[in-house]
């Protein structure tokens, strides 16, 4: 990634050598949200309107995992033409939340065992006129741990 990468979606997670989503975490009942929540609390039980920004954790276990073998329609930008598949990985974090998203680069549904651990990673999505658009995505972290052996 480059000097200039700007996150594609501003305001959901942190750059920088230990990244993170940020999510919120409603200062009534604890409840903890991603993306960030602004307007009420999704806890049902709760009505609170009063929020704070929270990092989440940067590991997490994958619950679910497909591949992406169609391309998404807009506003997705396929950085490769022809388009090439992509894996996803549903990840359970230690806050009881599952976040989607792209598996990082190198890594397909053949490296992903539902339970396995994965961390948060920052890579470019895409690069327009301003320069590279970063998004989070999830690394395997025992297919890394293997590599190094």
């Amino acid at each position: 990634m480059s000097d200039t990468a700007t996150p594609a979606v501003d305001g959901w997670f942190t750059t920088g050598p230990a990244p993170a989503l940020i999510g919120t975490s409603c200062r009534s009942c604890g409840n903890v949200s991603f993306p960030r929540e602004t307007t009420f609390c999704k806890n049902p039980s709760c009505s609170s309107e009063e929020f704070d920004d929270v990092e989440l954790s940067r590991r997490g276990t994958v619950w679910s995992y497909t591949d992406a073998q169609y391309k998404p329609p807009a506003p997705y930008i396929a950085q490769t033409d022809p388009y090439v598949p992509f894996a996803l990985a549903a990840v359970e974090l230690p806050e009881g939340l599952v976040v989607l998203g792209q598996v990082a680069a190198g890594y397909g549904v053949a490296d992903l065992k539902v339970g396995n651990p994965v961390e948060l990673v920052v890579e470019t999505l895409y690069t327009d006129e301003t320069g590279d658009r970063s998004i989070w995505r999830w690394k395997p972290v025992a297919a890394e741990n293997e590599a190094q052996a």
